[in-house]
This record gives structure tokens, sequence and C-alpha cells, in this order.
């Protein structure tokens, strides 16, 4: 009953000066709540409460903390009281095991930070490419396309479609002197993307089935009340076919960084092992 009656007190305490909790130092500081030996401070839970609570609201926090903190507490003590010994080592172990993982690699990475080899050239990524070919097949269709998205008043609006649809070059080249008159655009661009790209990219598009975006031609138009757009789809590469070496070489670059990062591991721990056995450190019986 005391410990119960030393918490409440404790609580109505806390809720009087919770506002300045976190900008008010605190000196001979008293603890808010104890469970046997073990003692709470304001200063444990200052990190975790809101800021310009009012006096009501912070009791009812500081409160629920209190209680959270108390039954961990509790729990842990009664854990202790109750579990074997053999459970106890075993539970130790882990902890161990943990504490070393945890050493281990944060040691690692930061050689791995220091010694690692970022740079992946073009070269290194085509040559894993066409040796691994059959590995790069993609989930689903891919496109390559061009879009040009004006509003309902552009006064160009004949010129710029037939300029679109044509394959001279110089209409190519009228027409991307006229980008500013536009409000989006894609234009001489052969990155592959999913039609889910291509769906989002186009509002009127959002709505259509895959299966009728692959059924139509290589001209679209469509309009909404944002104005006018053109696309052209270029190229299309049917589920499963082999991915392009663009569409793949961001992949192929993390894979070779995942490699050369695994044979950096190796080489350190090959490191470790023969200077600890020439420095007799290490020793098998």
């Amino acid at each position: 009953m005391r410990k119960y009656i030393f918490l409440i007190t404790s609580l109505i305490i806390v809720s009087c000066d919770l506002i300045s909790l976190k900008t008010k130092k605190v000196t001979n500081e008293r603890p808010i709540a104890t469970v046997y030996n073990k003692h709470l401070y304001k200063k444990d839970i200052a990190g975790l409460l809101p800021k310009n609570l009012s006096p009501k609201d912070s009791l009812v926090i500081v409160r629920g903390l209190i209680n959270s903190w108390a039954k961990q507490e509790l729990l842990y003590i009664k854990a202790e009281e109750n579990i074997s010994e053999v459970n106890s080592e075993e539970i130790q172990n882990l902890v161990n095991d943990y504490k070393k993982s945890l050493y281990i690699n944060g040691y690692k990475e930061r050689l791995i930070k220091q010694q690692l080899d970022t740079v992946v050239t073009e070269e290194e990524i085509a040559l894993y490419y066409e040796e691994n070919k059959e590995n790069f097949k993609v989930s689903e269709e891919l496109v390559q396309f061009e879009y040009v998205h004006f509003g309902k008043d552009y006064l160009d609006k004949k010129e710029t479609i037939k300029q679109f649809k044509s394959e001279k070059e110089e209409d190519k080249e009228d027409l991307e002197r006229h980008l500013l008159n536009f409000k989006s655009y894609r234009l001489q661009d052969s990155t592959w993307v999913t039609f889910d790209y291509l769906k989002k990219k186009i509002p009127p598009f959002r709505n259509e089935t895959k299966e009728n975006l692959l059924k139509i031609s290589k001209f679209i138009q469509k309009e909404d009340s944002l104005g006018v757009y053109l696309v052209a789809v270029k190229n299309m590469l049917p589920q499963n076919a082999t991915a392009p070496l663009s569409y793949v070489s961001p992949r192929i670059k993390q894979i070779i960084l995942h490699k050369r990062k695994l044979e950096l591991i190796r080489d350190i721990e090959k490191t470790l092992i023969n200077d600890a056995i020439e420095n007799k450190n290490f020793k098998e019986y």
C-alpha cells in the first residue's frame, strides 16, 4: 500500500511542474516512481512528452508512462525470480551473442565504408549483363514512349500534332523549340518504363486497363479538362522478354557492389585469422 501511495503522490508532484520538464534543470532530483529498488525520474520521460500540454493532459500521459514503466520492471523482476537456471543461462548466451553481433556488424560496416570501391564502370555493368542475361526477364510489359501535353486554348494545336506524328528530324527539332508552351512533355527519351508508369503519367489513361492500352495504335490523342495529350508508343517489350541493359543497369550496379562487399568481408576475415595465427593469438589444439 505504501508503494501505491508513493506512486500517486509522485504523479501529483509531476503534474504541477510538467510543463517545464524539458527546460528546467532539477537539482537533487527525486524519483517520480519506484518499483522495489528501481527508480524512474522526470528526465527519463521528458523526451517522450509532447509540448504545450495542459496540466490535465500531462497528468494522463505521465500516469500512462509510469504505469508502462512499472509493468515492465515488475514483469522483469518476476521473470528473473521464476525462470530456471537453465533458461537463464540460455538467455544470457543469447544476450551475449546479440551484443557480439552488434559490435562485429558495426566494425564491418565501418571497414566497408572505408575500403569498399564504389565505382562501377559501364564496361563492368555491360559485361555482367552479357554473362547473366537469362536472369534479367521483365515481369511486365515495358514501353518506350513520347508525349506532349498542352492546354485546350493552345493556338498551334494542328501544327503541333502534325510535327509530333512526323518522323522528320526537322519537325522534331521545331517541336522542341516550343517546349515552353507545353504544360509537360517527354521527347527524345529512350528510357524503358512500365505500363503503370505510363498510366500515372497520362491522366486520361488512369482508368484504362492494360489490355486496352496494349491494343492502342502507336499514336494516341486524348483530351480531358486539363488539355490535350499526344502520346507515341515507340517500342514495347512483352512480359518475360530479356530486359534491356538500360533498364536493369541500376540493379546490376547494386549486384556488383554487393558482390564486392561480400568479397571484402571475406578478405577482412581471412586477414584477421592469418594475423592472429602469426602473432600466436589463435591456436588450434
